[in-house]
C-alpha cells in the first residue's frame, strides 16, 4: 500500500502542484488538475466548492486525514496548507492509489 505522507511529498518534489483553494477551484473550474486534496479541517463552505466542481469535472478530490499543518508537514511547506491541486504527479504513484480507491469514493458520494 502506498503512503500517502510519502506520495504527497514525492509529488511536491518532482511533479507540478497548486497551493491554495482559490488556485485549487481554479484549476478544478478549467480541468487543469488531475487530483485534488483538501485537508479534514478544510473550512466547510470551501470544501463543499470544491467537492462540487471536483464532481462536475470527474477529479478525484481526497480528504486527507490530517490538519491544514499536517498536509503542510506532508509538502515540505512552512505554511499551512487546506487544499493543493496536482497537475502532474512527477515520480509519485499517488494517481494509482486514486484509481484503486475510486470505487469506495463513489459509493461514499452516494450517502
Amino acid at each position: 500500500m502506498i503512503d500517502i505522507d510519502k506520495a504527497i511529498s514525492t509529488v511536491v518534489k518532482t511533479g507540478k502542484v497548486s497551493f491554495g483553494t482559490k488556485s485549487t477551484i481554479q484549476d478544478v473550474k478549467t480541468g487543469k488538475t488531475k487530483l485534488v486534496i483538501s485537508a479534514a479541517n478544510c473550512p466547510t463552505h470551501i470544501r463543499e466548492d470544491i467537492e462540487c466542481y471536483c464532481r462536475l469535472s470527474n477529479i478525484p478530490l481526497i480528504i486527507y486525514k490530517g490538519s491544514s499543518i499536517d498536509l503542510a508537514a506532508a509538502c515540505g511547506k512552512l505554511f499551512t496548507i487546506s487544499a493543493l491541486s496536482i497537475k502532474d504527479a512527477g515520480d509519485s504513484e499517488i494517481l494509482e492509489l486514486v484509481e484503486k480507491a475510486e470505487p469506495e469514493e463513489s459509493s461514499e458520494g452516494a450517502e
